[in-house]
């Protein structure tokens, strides 16, 4: 998965100093990798490849989201009199805020929930390729909605990931459309949500921990309902035998706690690399995630879907430098 898909939050703003130790670099693009890698990993574990096979998205989605918010509130206390924490501010609720960010956490919540369902339903060398769409519907909205128009080299690479997208599915051996239409709708929101963000952090001040407190809190909210009418909860008392399992539990929260743990790994590789480090970074770490899948899950890959999957791969790439020497030249 491609740095903008995992985001939770855009990058937040941050003076840098000219320069960090080696071993502070590396152990900051460590922990990103570890968190990120983690997330893709523990969901398909949890959802569709351990003992505890739990094949419902909506409710893992919020269970990690109340961890999320249960760790939030924590870090927000300690923030008042631990510095390491002191970026997180403590919990507040205001309602007339929660009404102007509401509709941000209704993108939110179909983001997390389809890219969970993708997850589940295809496999993970292949999950790449179903949400990396979301370069292109970034530019879509871009265009349509902020009327901001993409230079040719952005949309060449852009070209490139299409490509790939196509010849990756239709080389795909255990192909499902439920899951390539999760990844696509997915990739919908994940470019709706970038936007929104920037749109709606002027009403928290521009502070990032502050939208994070407020989406988390109101996307547990509307889950809940989608939880029950869904049928998610009636089928998991009557069929799930291992709800007192403790190692289910401490699986869930683990995976939980790697979700919560992405937004800190970002914020400090962005703190402590360079842009072009940072871009560099998620790139490599999207061609890792999908060598691991082969190895740990013995995923088959076609020789039309090995191609696909490093199209998508060349031209995230491809994009995020093109991207990168533009906001240079700026």
């Amino acid at each position: 998965m491609s740095d903008r898909n995992e985001k939770f939050l855009p990058s937040p703003a941050v003076h840098r100093t000219p320069s960090y130790p080696v071993s502070v670099i590396i152990a900051a693009i460590a922990f990103y990798w570890v968190a990120s890698l983690s997330v893709v990993f523990l969901n398909k574990t949890i959802m569709s490849g351990s003992e505890f096979k739990f094949p419902y998205p909506c409710f893992v989605t919020l269970f990690q989201l109340i961890v999320a918010l249960v760790l939030l509130v924590v870090c927000g206390q300690l923030g008042k009199r631990r510095r390491a924490l002191s970026m997180v501010p403590p919990f507040e609720f205001d309602l007339d805020l929660a009404r102007k960010i509401a509709p941000l956490s209704v993108i939110y919540v179909l983001m997390l929930t389809l890219n969970n369902l993708c997850l589940q339903l295809v496999e993970v060398t292949f999950y790449q390729v179903a949400r990396s769409l979301s370069i292109f519907f970034n530019i879509f909205f871009t265009y349509t909605m902020l009327n901001q128009k993409t230079s040719p080299g952005a949309a060449c690479a852009c070209a490139v990931v299409v490509l790939g997208f196509f010849v990756g599915a239709y080389g795909e051996t255990n192909f499902s459309w439920p899951g390539l239409l999760a990844g696509v709708g997915s990739s919908v929101f994940v470019a709706l949500y970038g936007i929104y963000v920037k749109k709606t952090l002027s009403i928290v001040d521009n502070n990032q921990w502050r939208l994070l407190h407020y989406n988390t809190a109101i996307s547990i909210v509307l889950l809940v309902p989608i939880v029950m009418l869904s049928g998610e909860m009636g089928e998991i008392l009557r069929e799930v035998y291992f709800l007192r399992d403790m190692q289910f539990w401490f699986l869930m929260t683990v995976t939980g706690l790697a979700g919560f743990l992405i937004n800190t790994a970002m914020f400090l590789q962005i703190k402590y690399t360079t842009a072009l480090t940072n871009t560099i970074s998620g790139t490599a770490k999207s061609c890792v995630q999908t060598l691991m899948a082969m190895v740990f899950y013995q995923n088959p890959i076609t020789a039309m879907n090995g191609f696909g999957i490093f199209l998508s791969l060349f031209g995230s790439g491809m994009y995020s430098w093109v991207r990168y020497a533009e906001m240079q030249r700026r």
